[in-house]
């Protein structure tokens, strides 16, 4: 009876722990389910996420994923920012008289009524208007524009409190991969998201005027025509750039973008709303040769900054009358100042000599590294105006 007992409660122990190891691959594949399915389970948000979801007056459903909400948060915040810009302007052809009609895209700067653009949205336009989230549409004039940098400023009389400016971002610290959303009017769909990463930086195109467009923002997000003059944004919400062109065969987006960086746009506009246009500092230089050593000068502006500086180009001499020929001029390149450095900055191309210009004001004062007859010489320079 004894050994009866025993082996019944050996059974029944063989029969536990049986139990339990059927219980413990179940265990698991709920754990590795679960993991599988992070939208059952209640996620950590990041507190930054947190506060914008607070300030927006925003409820973010649970089965979110983080990355979701930060898309919503920035739309939430940014899109009454955007607005529509439609433009229409005369063609006049033989016997008849058109309308030419465009779409583009602008952000709020204040609650004054200033909008940014494109230079090229409003390029030649008659009549432009402005079109707001809440749908009211107030006719533009154009306060400036600088088409070398492609911006534009716009003013609408709208009430205050139909304006919501968007907020300013830092474009210096930019990091390749960083993610980044456009909110735009492609083909006409007014306030339209996407979102991609930065692909590159400091890329240079040229503007329609020819000049080289510097320090641009390469995108991989889908821009389409609309799209222009449209905010780039950053995961707070802020405007980093504004998207201004893609490169394409068809007019249509392959996934190349460019933004102008808002260092660029915040100086330009400055001088927009204050001047109209941008006046840009002239060193009285009207050509260069450029040479591994930097910049011989060619010619000087009589009456110029670098004439004033006492500056040297190429000169024209006439050699003496041998015999029955007549004297030949020629030109003589000895005589010419080579530019090394500007304020120590080293220049090799006309393009880096702009771009350190871009960055004066006239009337400011910089000192060139110049090789005279082979010797180093620095000369103090006033740089004048384009007015």
């Amino acid at each position: 009876m004894e050994i009866m007992i025993k082996r019944r409660f050996l059974k029944f122990r063989l029969l536990c722990v049986g139990a339990v190891l059927c219980l413990v691959p179940v265990a698991f594949s709920a754990t590795e389910t679960s993991a599988q399915t992070p939208r059952l389970q209640q996620r950590t948000v990041p507190t930054a996420l947190v506060t914008e979801s607070r300030q927006l007056n925003f409820a973010v459903a649970d089965d979110l994923l983080p990355e979701e909400r930060t898309n919503i948060a920035v739309y939430q915040r940014c899109n009454r920012s955007v607005v529509n810009i439609s433009t229409s302007s005369r063609m006049d052809s033989f016997l008849t008289v058109s309308l030419k009609k465009g779409t583009g895209s602008g952000s709020v700067l204040d609650q004054s009524g200033t909008i940014l653009t494109n230079q090229h949205v409003i390029d030649g336009a008659k009549e432009i208007t402005v079109s707001l989230s809440n749908s009211s549409s107030y006719s533009a004039v154009l306060v400036g524009e600088d088409p070398d940098t492609d911006i534009a400023i716009l003013h609408i009389k709208a009430p205050a409190e139909q304006l919501e400016p968007i907020a300013w971002g830092d474009s210096q610290n930019l990091k390749v991969g960083q993610r980044i959303y456009a909110i735009g009017n492609p083909f006409g769909l007014e306030r339209t998201m996407s979102a991609g990463m930065i692909s590159s930086l400091n890329r240079q195109i040229p503007s329609r005027e020819g000049r080289m467009m510097r320090s641009l923002i390469q995108v991989d997000m889908s821009l389409n025509q609309g799209n222009s003059g449209g905010p780039l944004l950053n995961t707070r919400g802020e405007l980093i750039g504004m998207n201004a062109a893609i490169m394409s065969s068809d007019g249509d987006s392959a996934g190349v973008g460019f933004a102008i960086p808002s260092s660029t746009i915040q100086r330009v506009v400055s001088k927009l709303v204050k001047y109209g246009r941008v006046v840009r500092p002239t060193i009285g230089i009207t050509r260069v040769y450029e040479k591994e050593q930097g910049l011989l000068i060619v010619i000087v502006a009589r009456g110029g900054p670098a004439d004033a500086a006492g500056l040297k180009g190429f000169s024209l001499v006439t050699k003496p009358r041998v015999g029955l020929h007549r004297p030949e001029p020629s030109i003589d390149t000895s005589s010419a100042d080579l530019i090394q450095a500007i304020d120590g900055t080293p220049v090799k191309t006309a393009e880096e000599l702009l771009e350190i210009l871009e960055n004066k004001n006239p009337a400011d004062t910089v000192v060139l590294d110049i090789i005279r007859n082979g010797k180093s010489m620095r000369v103090p320079l006033k740089l004048g105006s384009s007015e």
